[in-house]
């Protein structure tokens, strides 16, 4: 419990402060994330914040503005069916400004995602990475709220 509060606590402090490449990765080692040498973080970058130690920075890399790293996706305490990943992100990769890094994934070393995208999946080394036009991709049956899992949000997609 005092753990999880100091870790929030070092979290709400890394999002604001100075010292993109000082003060915010050193406070995010302390919550538990790997970070390697050489890694700016800019302002407003949330790194999630249940479950810091599965967060892997690797040297090199830079984090745009107000992106979002997640190593979850439940509400409230984990439940027997909740699932917690990986996030790794490989030497020499920058981020873009406002990205969203969903759990398990993996940023291939040398990359660049362009500003504003969603990482859902691996993202192979050395490659520009980013979003196409924003479209409807399916109907949902199940909404994804308390009380329903991921997973059941998943199957209860359909094609459109």
């Amino acid at each position: 419990m005092i753990r999880s509060v100091v870790n929030k606590f070092l979290s709400k402090i890394a999002f604001i402060i100075l010292g993109g490449s000082t003060l915010r990765p050193w406070l995010h080692r302390l919550r538990g994330v790997k970070i390697s040498k050489n890694v700016w973080i800019s302002q407003y970058v949330y790194i999630d914040e249940s479950h810091p130690e599965n967060v892997i920075i690797k040297e090199n890399v830079s984090i745009g503005l107000r992106s979002t790293i997640f190593t979850h996706l439940y509400w409230g305490k984990k439940g027997p069916d909740d699932k917690v990943g990986k996030v790794i992100i490989e030497k020499n990769v920058y981020i873009g400004p406002h990205c969203v890094i969903l759990p398990n994934v993996t940023i291939g070393e040398g990359s660049v995602i362009v500003a504003g995208t969603v990482v859902s999946k691996n993202v192979p080394a050395n490659v520009l990475y980013g979003h196409s036009p924003a479209t409807a991709l399916a109907r949902v049956t199940h909404p994804l709220i308390e009380g329903i899992s991921y997973e059941k949000f998943l199957l209860g997609l359909r094609k459109i």
